[in-house]
């Protein structure tokens, strides 16, 4: 994407399942980063899965305390269980909706202006999220207090395509 189109830059979405044994997940780690500068990713949450009773799926979204100690950690995340879900702090209002389309495909976003933000001047910021079996497309934008875009990509989502064959994370919950 980023070699065919200037407005993008060349950015790695990194991805592992952790604390697979607990019933209150799944539980992702997710790491961002600009290819050229994998060691110093700009985005490290820790997203938690739950089904609904409606039988949509809300991602909770959460910030890790000093994130940097983590970095690269998804390759062995054995230093990953340092990490506990009570070390994490939600991130209120910044869930993301998920509705399955059909098998494999699913598309969610934020609610409304629920996620307060102060990124680079602006007051919340919305997430879209489109999940196909061989992609992820994350459109991530901040907005201020007039609604005019102050952060993210502004023609569509980064595109981000899976490199290896990865389980796709079944939610019971």
């Amino acid at each position: 994407q980023a070699e065919k189109d200037t407005n993008y830059f060349n950015i790695e979405l990194e991805m592992v399942e952790i604390w697979k044994d607990r019933p209150d997940g799944p539980w992702i780690y997710v790491e961002q980063a600009v290819a050229e500068f994998k060691d110093k990713p700009y985005r490290q949450r820790v997203y938690q899965l739950k089904k609904r009773s409606d039988g949509k799926i809300e991602s909770l979204v959460y910030t890790i305390p000093n994130p940097i100690q983590f970095a690269g950690d998804y390759k062995n995340n054995i230093s990953l269980l340092k990490l506990t879900p009570d070390s994490l702090t939600l991130r209120e209002g910044c869930k993301v909706i998920l509705q399955r389309e059909d098998a494999g495909h699913f598309v969610g976003e934020t609610v409304d202006k629920q996620c307060k933000s102060n990124l680079r001047g602006a007051s919340y910021a919305t997430s879209e999220v489109t999940i196909n079996e061989d992609r992820i497309i994350s459109w991530d934008r901040g907005f201020d207090e007039k609604d005019e875009q102050v952060w993210g990509a502004e023609k569509g989502g980064y595109i981000f395509l899976k490199t290896k064959q990865d389980t796709l994370i079944k939610i019971s919950h």
